[in-house]
C-alpha cells in the first residue's frame, strides 16, 4: 500500500494552490460581507479547466476521477475560500454526473461543455419543504403535454439559483397516490433545462454563513421543459441521482478537511505568536494538546476520504466508506474550527481573523447533503445488519 501522492496529484494540488493565491482571504471576507457571487473566482477556475475536472474529455472536461476532484475542492477550501469557494463550483465539478452517465450523446454534447468551461451556471433542484431528506416523497409534478413537460411545485435550499442559467430538476411524473407500497422511489424523472424565471419565482433565504453563494426557495408555476431535456427514461430519475451521491459525500469530506486544516493553521500560528504572562500561549499544554488532537482527527479523516475516493474510482462498493468519510470529516473540521476560535480568545470573535467565518461555514458539511444521524443509520443497517429504524 503506497501512501505517496502521485506526481499528477501533486501537480493538481500545486496548480490549484497557485490559482487560489489570486483570491486571498480579504477577497472572501468581502464576499462574506456583500454577498456577491464570486464571479472572478468562478471564471478563473473555468479558464484554468478545473470546472471540468470530472467531465469526460470528449465533452470539454479533464476526464479525471473523484480522487482528483477531491484534491481540487480540498485545496480551494484550505486556501481560506472555505465553503463559499467550494459551493460556487461544486455542481460544475460533479453535479452533472447523471448527464454524463445517463444522457444521450446529443445531450452530452449540448449540456456538458458549457459547464466545463464555466460559460453557464446551474443549480440542483431536488429538496422540497415537506420532504426534506426523504426524497421519495417529492411532490413537484411534471405532466407531459405532447413534446414538453409542464411543471408545478416547490423546492427549497437550492444553491446558486439567484445566478443560475440552468437547473437539474427532479420532479414526479407519476403521482404518489398511484404508486403501491415500496414503489415511492419510482415515478421520479430528471431534467436538465433552462431556469425560466418567468415561470420560477426564486426567493432568497437569509442564512448563517456562505453569504456569497445564495440559497433559495423556488416556486414553480407552469415551467415548460422540452422532452429533449429529460435525462434518461421517464420515472427513473431517483436511480440517476443516487449515482452521484457517493462522490458528493467524498467531496464534502474533502472540503470539510480543507476548512479544518485552514482553521488549525490559523490557530497554531496565533498560538506561536501570542504572548501572555511572558510566554507564548502555544507553550502551554492546555493550548497544545487540543490543537494536536485536531491534527490527528483531520489526518484520520483524510485517510477515510481517500479510501472512499479510491474505491469509487475503481468501481468498488463505497457507500459505507463515503458516508463515514463525510461524517468524520465534518466532525473533525468542526472541532478544529471551534478550537481555532477558542485559541484566539476574544480575537476569534472578530471577523478580521477569519476563524469565525470558518466556524459558520463548517456547519454546512454537518448538515448537507445528508444529516449525521442518517449516516449513522445507514452504517448501522448496511454494515452492522441492524433493522431499519425509519
Amino acid at each position: 500500500m503506497n501512501f505517496e501522492p502521485s506526481d499528477e496529484h501533486l501537480s493538481i494540488r500545486q496548480a490549484v494552490d497557485d490559482l487560489c493565491t489570486r483570491f486571498p482571504e480579504s477577497y472572501w471576507l468581502e464576499r462574506d460581507a456583500d454577498g456577491v457571487f464570486p464571479e472572478n473566482f468562478y471564471r478563473a477556475m473555468g479558464e484554468a479547466g478545473w470546472l471540468g475536472t470530472a467531465i469526460p474529455e470528449a465533452y470539454g472536461g479533464a476526464g479525471l476521477g473523484v480522487q482528483e476532484a477531491a484534491i481540487v475542492m480540498q485545496a480551494v477550501a484550505e486556501s481560506g475560500a472555505c465553503l463559499s469557494g467550494c459551493s460556487s463550483i461544486h455542481i460544475n465539478i460533479f453535479g452533472l454526473l447523471p448527464v454524463a452517465v445517463f444522457g444521450t450523446e446529443e445531450q452530452k454534447q449540448r449540456m456538458l461543455p458549457p459547464i466545463a468551461q464555466g460559460k453557464v451556471k446551474t443549480c440542483f433542484g431536488v429538496t422540497e419543504p415537506n420532504a426534506g431528506l426523504n426524497t421519495t416523497q417529492l411532490k413537484t409534478r411534471a405532466v407531459r403535454q405532447g413534446d414538453k413537460y409542464v411543471v408545478h411545485g416547490q423546492k427549497v435550499w437550492i444553491s446558486t439559483a439567484q445566478v443560475a442559467d440552468k437547473i437539474l430538476l427532479l420532479a414526479r411524473t407519476t403521482p404518489l397516490e398511484e404508486l403501491g407500497p415500496g414503489q415511492h422511489s419510482q415515478g421520479l424523472t430528471l431534467f436538465y433545462t433552462d431556469l425560466d424565471r418567468s415561470r420560477v419565482d426564486v426567493k432568497l433565504i437569509e442564512k448563517m454563513g456562505r453569504k456569497c453563494v445564495d440559497s433559495n426557495e423556488l416556486f414553480i408555476d407552469g415551467l415548460e421543459i422540452p422532452v429533449e431535456d429529460r435525462i434518461g427514461e421517464e420515472g427513473k430519475g431517483f436511480k440517476y441521482i443516487l449515482h452521484g451521491m457517493n462522490p458528493e459525500r467524498v467531496l464534502l469530506a474533502a472540503e470539510a478537511i480543507g476548512v479544518g486544516r485552514a482553521a488549525l493553521d490559523k490557530a497554531a500560528g496565533y498560538a506561536r505568536e501570542r504572548t501572555v504572562f511572558g510566554r507564548p500561549i502555544g507553550q502551554n499544554q492546555g493550548i497544545q494538546h487540543p490543537l494536536a488532537k485536531n491534527w490527528v482527527e483531520l489526518e484520520a479523516a483524510q485517510l477515510l476520504m481517500q479510501q472512499a475516493a479510491w474505491l469509487y474510482d475503481n468501481g468498488r462498493e463505497c457507500g459505507a466508506q463515503a458516508n463515514a468519510a463525510k461524517y468524520f470529516a465534518a466532525e473533525a473540521g468542526f472541532r478544529a474550527c471551534e478550537r481555532a476560535i477558542l485559541t484566539h480568545g476574544g480575537m476569534g470573535y472578530a471577523k478580521e481573523f477569519h476563524v469565525e467565518r470558518y466556524l459558520r461555514e463548517i456547519m454546512i458539511p454537518r448538515i448537507a447533503p445528508v444529516s449525521q444521524e442518517l449516516i449513522l443509520s445507514h452504517i448501522a443497517e448496511r454494515v452492522l445488519g441492524m433493522p431499519k429504524s425509519y
